[in-house]
């Protein structure tokens, strides 16, 4: 078996993670807007009494989103799950063009993400934008040779 630099392995295992998060992000949304009127009328006659914040207010977030924004939202996180898999899986194999992909995808990513540290900083935002930072410098000094 091949072995692969750490930096690699480091980028393989975080683009991982991501597209399992936002998997079962898509999944949520999709199973909330399958059971959307499920949903809100367990949120009409449950009460919290204050006992959980958090699902309080997700609650309320999620009831008061239109099913086609839910399901957009959920088609969309799944395809890019998908695509954060193929990233995965292609600097795994150390293709060219997942390099150019995971470049080109992090790359665009990193505006927005400044956008909204300025717009509130939070310890979650920093992360992202230093670890897809971090991302973007190592592929761009590791970048494949065209073999000849």
């Amino acid at each position: 078996m091949k072995k692969r630099p750490l930096g690699l392995v480091a980028i393989v295992l975080y683009k991982s993670f991501a597209a399992l998060l936002l998997m079962v992000t898509s999944i949520a949304l999709l199973l909330t807007l399958k059971n959307y009127q499920a949903l809100e009328v367990f949120s009409e006659n449950y009460v919290l009494e204050g006992k959980s914040i958090i699902i309080d207010w997700l609650l309320k977030k999620v009831i008061n989103l239109n099913p086609r924004t839910l399901a957009f939202s959920g088609i969309g996180t799944g395809v890019y799950a998908i695509v954060t898999t193929i990233e995965a899986v292609g600097l795994w194999y150390e293709k060219r063009w997942a390099h150019v992909l995971v470049l080109v995808l992090v790359g665009i990513s990193i505006p927005p993400e400044i956008y909204e540290l300025i717009r509130g900083i939070s310890l979650v935002k920093i992360l992202i934008l230093v670890l897809n930072l971090a991302v973007l410098v190592y592929l761009f000094r590791n970048f494949p040779k065209h073999p000849n």
